[in-house]
């Protein structure tokens, strides 16, 4: 059967632990690494960590005291404090200091640097950070900035690790860590194959993000050799999408729905929304399936979302940092900020390299990779990046682990 694609009046929208080679670890601040990897993971217990002052960094950054020193190696942190973004580049910097404590020495600075969450702001940050000797850039945030970054690091011979999910800024000198969607799509409808579903459908909204997801479905559907039945895109500002769920919902020509699997690209309310409505179109018998935007406790006060698989970090392995930022500032972390821990904790440990920094691009897409908060990582040689995920499944009290994620690249057969 061929596949149906509807949109419906939708307008796109743009949207470590360390390195490991073979047997060789690297000594750590806090510990020695085993040879299969050591751990980004502070020591225990609550760090105290002072309330940054985004105005005051001194012209060189500070180290894990606050200190400066002109003679330190000098990582540039790239966030938007102010303007566009500024809800999440604070949360971000916290858990950036927070690696500082855990896994720095005197022998390293952090430079942070706000973009003002523009592309101009983020050139400018950049370019400040390179004139105070920075020798990687971590950061930005948002893909759009990224060409302007790549540009400035490219000409003082330097490589960035971006925090975007956006796979088509990266390469050349710009490696990308965010949550991209390809990878937990490859992983949940791999998952579903094993367990007998071989028919997908595909349930979006017209968004950058919608399209990546619907992307990655019909090349992963395509690889393994099942096929994708039905997508169906809906409009993301619409207050009312039980047209769009009854099209996706309508009987084949037996009398249901012509797949086994339908993989939402939602999260929050509406998709608790969405979910409620496939029962009521006699949706029933089928798997729900999505991606990392899943991840969240209360997905499962929805009766229909129970049972739901999806693909993500698995959630224990960043509890003890969620608790300590929690202890440190008084408040949760936005789900973005073990992007930056890892991150600095990564620039932290290839500092350590006898001979000198390795940030250059064979050290950094080492094919053994990396393990954080957020499990194993690492990058490609297209510069996206490539995690070990959890296959997870939503219960009432939170989601549950049903595979969890390899611990090794070598682990997880590649």
């Amino acid at each position: 059967m061929g596949v149906v694609v509807s949109r419906r009046n939708a307008e796109p929208v743009s949207k470590p632990r360390f390195p490991i080679w073979g047997c060789v670890a690297l000594l750590l601040s806090f510990g020695i690494a085993a040879c299969n990897g050591a751990n980004l993971a502070g020591r225990g217990g609550p760090v105290q960590l002072r309330e940054p002052d985004y105005d005051q960094y001194g012209p060189f950054g500070f180290d894990r005291y606050g200190r400066t020193n002109p003679n330190r190696t000098r990582v540039a942190l790239l966030l938007p404090l102010t303007g566009p973004g500024s809800e999440i580049g604070p949360a971000m910097l916290n858990a950036a200091q927070m690696a500082l404590f855990d896994a720095s020495d005197d022998s390293f600075e952090l430079i942070p640097r706000d973009t003002g969450g523009t592309p101009h702001g983020a050139a400018d940050a950049a370019s400040a950070a390179i004139a105070e000797g920075a020798q990687l850039i971590l950061g930005p945030l948002f893909g759009s900035s990224v060409p302007e970054v790549r540009a400035v690091a490219q000409s003082a011979g330097l490589n960035v690790v971006a925090f975007t999910n956006d796979r088509t800024v990266a390469g050349g000198n710009v490696l990308i860590m965010g949550f991209v969607p390809a990878g937990q799509v490859e992983q949940i409808v791999q998952y579903s194959i094993t367990q007998g579903l071989y028919r997908f459908a595909a349930l979006a909204p017209d968004t950058a993000y919608g399209g990546t997801v619907v992307e990655a479905m019909q090349e992963v559907t395509e690889t393994y050799g099942v096929t994708l039945e039905r997508i169906q895109f809906y409009d993301p500002a619409a207050a009312d999408v039980s047209t769009t769920v009854e099209q996706i919902a309508e009987p084949g020509l037996f009398g249901t729905v012509p797949y086994d699997a339908i993989l939402v690209a939602e999260s929050g309310l509406q998709l608790r929304a969405i979910s409620a409505m496939l029962p009521y179109y006699e949706v029933t018998d089928v798997q729900l399936l999505g991606t990392g935007v899943w991840d969240g406790p209360d997905l499962g006060i929805e009766p229909a979302m129970v049972g739901g698989w999806f693909a993500a970090p698995q959630p224990e392995l960043r509890s003890d940092f969620e608790a300590r930022y929690q202890s440190t500032f008084n408040a949760p972390p936005l789900r973005l900020a073990t992007l930056a821990y890892d991150a600095v904790a990564l620039a932290v440990a290839l500092n350590r390299m006898p001979d000198g920094p390795g940030y250059d691009m064979d050290t950094l897409t080492s094919t053994s990779g990396f393990a954080g908060m957020d499990g194993v990582f690492r990058f490609g040689e297209d510069g996206v990046v490539d995690r070990a995920l959890a296959i997870l499944e939503v219960q009432p009290e939170g989601p549950v682990v049903r595979v969890p994620a390899a611990t090794s690249f070598v682990l997880a057969g590649s």
